[in-house]
């Protein structure tokens, strides 16, 4: 039997190995390399070798696994089915090895066996399963849960191909597809027998059955099959395993033989190919009709296939579908499974005969809802048309819910017509289209924001007449990350340094972290501090090297942003801040500059112009900027192409200057905010989303706060857009549109940047004008405190010191106390390293 990972034979960093478990996982492995793969060590690629070493892991997990659902099973417990259209896991073998407690052995058995477990690491393609931080966040909950023991399911789709790998071609972004599968995934089981008819389209009929009440029974027109897969994710110390269940599509019958036999050979797999276009790509372009009907069918795809499993999975232990809200917790990760509060509905009523009260009182105390973002573009409407089209009875079942609520809302204000039309789940403005954050919130026990501004904001803005109509519903839980993957895995020198300074408790408490802070002026800790961060900057300047043939200095100040590419997170007030930068300094070339190496990362939406002209712009600036010989180098520009979480994973431990600069009332949470601090980098932002939290855990002296806050940025909104009276008084901005539009950045093509500054001129919705000169200030405050290098690297220290709050373990147990109604294995039951050594 393969050695299990336990708290008796977890294995911490720098503990003695076990010679019988380590010939034991050097046995695993090459018997996995001769009888899974075929190979024999001889011919084995290295990725023969990442492939066997993940195998003889994944035997491991799988103990551990079906244990811990064995246990949740005999215990009874209540069960948690978290619904993302993102999981942006990454690479999962150094993690899950880390969390089994398995990593120095596998690394030894790897070298014995000659070859090295950093090179099978970068083997393994990034999953390529979500954007940005919805899916990542996704992601860092899945391993908290596991972590906390709370009996969990990850429910999303089975992307061939993710969202879409970025390359930058003479500066501007192109979108190719991302074949992660391409050499399959070790990771995953296929679980053929797990197999669920997903219906569209087709007509509703209605009949009175025996008891004089209305059945509805929905023909549909087309049928698709989710197919699942599984993948394991491990909790830390390996003592609790939960399954991410993936949807694949496809079609009842691949192949209409009959059509075929006609010579039509495309036209008898149309439908097959139909079918498996829902699982192609995240975040099909939805400009056009065909692509807006793709994007609704995702969304319903992999709701109904969800809702369908756990429904059999509860019927089969508990045996009463009036139990259900007891025994699970559905928890909604933005609009995209709005779905499941009518198709919940659906199962209920039209399959299980429920009265619709009863079922609509199940539906309401099972599922929650977290609201990520304040945008309108976000909080997604599809058209009546296209729902009719597609979903014909849960078109139907919104409309009987609409009825209902509106009837309540005519309770609470009687007369107040804009009220309802508020509240309606129906938008009649602009064409009638169904709102599905209207939805999820109405059909849900609890809507929650992801930092204390955005929650107050939704009260206030998209969501206000909701709350009046439905108070106490909002509650704020506060986004969090796992240490375990940004602090231990991406940065192990920092581990290191922590562990001997705050004890082997701090891998197990996060809280230990606060005992840093007692060396914050500790000069020889102090220079420990800065060597890590400079072997990191060190790593991080050979990538750039390697990837962008840009080559910098690792002494410079690295600043970075690394998110998606949006107008409200700002990435051209950072870019404009480059340009007024880069002409300060060759104004005055024999000034004390500070060197710095502005680091970008992000990729745009395939559809979302603006954005990509934002990238072209970032590096037509940096072709300029890094090769002007009258700066001298004390000022360069890098875009890293396909940011992803392997690359941030090499990032984030270099960075010295984190770039959260949204405008102010836009950015819900953010995480990345939070990794960067977590890692010693100190924060410039505005006071957005989890800024504030950070401020008020880090200390206000300890991050640079800039620009308008939210209150003044509705006010100068109400005001109108145009800039000019701010460019009129600042100089640097000015003379810094006055170049972008000019072509100084882009002489093949001297018009190419009009629109962007026409719109810092006439149209500064997102307040890049407005916040300009404070935003520069800020940035020359930035100067001074890194110039006074001990202050810099005291404050670094307190932000690493003081983000135990924000992990990730926190926000999963405030979850499970205050919306899911679990129980969660409380810190102090975590094994310290002693304990698992006994």
């Amino acid at each position: 039997m393969p050695v299990q990972s336990s708290p008796e034979n977890f294995q911490p960093p720098n503990a003695p190995l076990d010679e019988l478990a380590l010939a034991e996982i050097k046995t695993a492995i090459v018997s996995k390399l001769t009888l899974g793969i075929g190979k024999e060590a001889a011919l084995a690629t290295k990725h023969d070798w990442y492939k066997a070493a993940a195998l003889a892991l994944r035997d491991r997990i799988v103990y551990r696994w079906l244990l811990s659902e064995k246990e949740s099973y005999d215990g009874g417990r209540k069960r948690v089915y978290y619904l993302s259209l993102e999981f942006l896991i990454g690479r999962l073998f150094t993690d899950a090895l880390n969390n089994m407690g398995l990593l120095p052995l596998f690394d030894a058995a790897l070298g014995d066996l000659g070859v090295g477990l950093d090179d099978l690491r970068k083997c393994e393609p990034d999953a390529a399963l979500g954007n940005g931080g919805l899916g990542r966040l996704a992601a860092c909950f899945m391993e908290s849960m596991a972590t906390l023991e709370i009996p969990a399911f990850g429910y999303g789709i089975r992307y061939d191909f993710g969202l879409f790998r970025q390359i930058i071609s003479q500066g501007w972004q192109k979108e190719y597809p991302d074949e992660w599968l391409g050499f399959g995934n070790p990771w995953e089981l296929q679980r053929p027998e797990v197999v669920y008819q997903v219906y569209f389209g087709g007509h509703v009929e209605h009949v009175a059955d025996s008891k004089g009440r209305d059945r509805a029974f929905w023909t549909p027109g087309e049928t698709v099959q989710a197919v699942a897969y599984d993948t394991p994710i491990v909790g830390w110390r390996g003592q609790h395993v939960n399954a991410l269940r993936l949807w694949s599509a496809r079609a009842p019958d691949p192949l209409l033989i009959d059509v075929f036999n006609t010579g039509d050979y495309l036209g008898a797999t149309a439908h097959e190919a139909r079918a498996e276009s829902i699982c192609k790509f995240l975040y099909p372009n939805d400009e056009s009709a065909a692509g807006r009907e793709l994007r609704l069918r995702q969304e319903y795809f992999f709701v109904s296939a969800s809702l369908q499993d756990l429904i059999k999975r509860h019927l089969a232990s508990d045996g009463q579908i009036r139990g259900l809200a007891k025994k699970a917790a559905i928890q909604l990760n933005d609009t995209h499974p709005s779905l499941a509060v009518t198709e919940l509905m659906r199962i209920l009523v039209d399959l299980h005969g429920l009265r619709w009260e009863d079922a609509w009182e199940i539906t309401k105390a099972t599922l929650s809802y977290t609201n990520h973002t304040l945008l309108p573009e976000a909080l997604e409407t599809w058209p009546v048309e296209l729902f009719e089209r597609c979903l014909p009875r849960h078109l139907e079942i919104v409309y009987r819910i609409n009825e209902i609520h509106l009837g309540l809302a005519e309770t609470r204000c009687p007369g107040d017509v804009d009220f309802r039309a508020s509240v309606s789940l129906i938008d009649e403005r602009a064409g009638r289209r169904v709102r599905m954050g209207h939805l999820a919130f109405i059909g849900s026990h609890r809507i929650n924001g992801v930092s204390a501004m955005h929650s107050d904001l939704m009260k206030e803005t998209v969501f206000h007449d909701l709350n009046h109509l439905y108070p106490g519903r909002i509650t704020n839980k506060t986004n969090g990350i796992t240490f375990r993957r940004w602090l231990m895995l991406a940065n192990p020198g920092l581990t290191d340094l922590l562990r001997a300074t705050c004890g082997e408790e701090v891998l197990d408490d996060p809280s230990r972290l606060e005992r840093l802070e007692a060396f914050a002026g500790d000069n020889a800790f102090q220079q420990e501090f800065r060597d890590v961060k400079h072997r990191n900057k060190v790593a991080l300047a050979r990538l750039i090297a390697e990837r962008n043939g840009i080559k910098i200095d690792a002494s410079a100040l690295f600043d970075v942003q690394i998110k998606r590419i949006h107008e409200y997170k700002r990435q051209l007030l950072n870019i404009l801040e480059t340009v007024a930068l880069y002409y300060a300094i060759k104004d005055e070339p024999q000034r004390d500059w500070v060197p710095r190496v502005k680091i970008f990362a992000g990729k745009a939406a395939a559809s979302y112009r603006y954005a990509k002209l934002i990238i072209k712009l970032i590096n037509d600036v940096a072709e300029v900027v890094n090769n002007d010989p009258a700066i001298a180098g004390r000022l360069k520009v890098v875009f890293m192409a396909d940011y992803n979480v392997s690359l941030a994973e090499v990032i984030i431990p270099a960075a010295d200057l984190s770039e959260q600069i949204s405008t102010a009332g836009m950015e819900a949470s953010g995480t990345g905010n939070m990794k960067l601090a977590l890692n010693g980098a100190l924060t410039i932002g505005t006071l957005d989303g989890a800024n504030i939290e950070i401020r008020d855990h880090v200390g206000a002296e300890n991050i640079a706060i800039f620009g308008m806050e939210a209150l003044e940025v509705v006010a100068r909104r109400a005001q109108g857009l145009d800039a000019n009276d701010v460019i009129t008084r600042s100089p640097h901005l000015a003379r810094a549109i006055r170049a972008i539009d000019a072509g100084a950045f882009s002489p093949d093509d001297p018009a190419r940047f009009a629109s962007i500054a026409h719109a810092l001129r006439h149209l500064d919705h997102y307040m890049v004008s407005a916040d300009f000169d404070s935003y520069f200030e800020a940035q020359r405050g930035i100067d001074a405190r890194w110039r006074a290098g001990p202050a810099w690297t005291r404050a670094g220290i307190l932000n690493v010191a003081r983000m135990a709050w924000f992990s990730s373990d926190r926000t999963i147990r405030e979850y499970a106390e205050e919306i899911w109604n679990v129980p969660s294995r409380p810190a102090a039951q975590q094994s310290s390293p002693r304990q698992a050594l006994r």
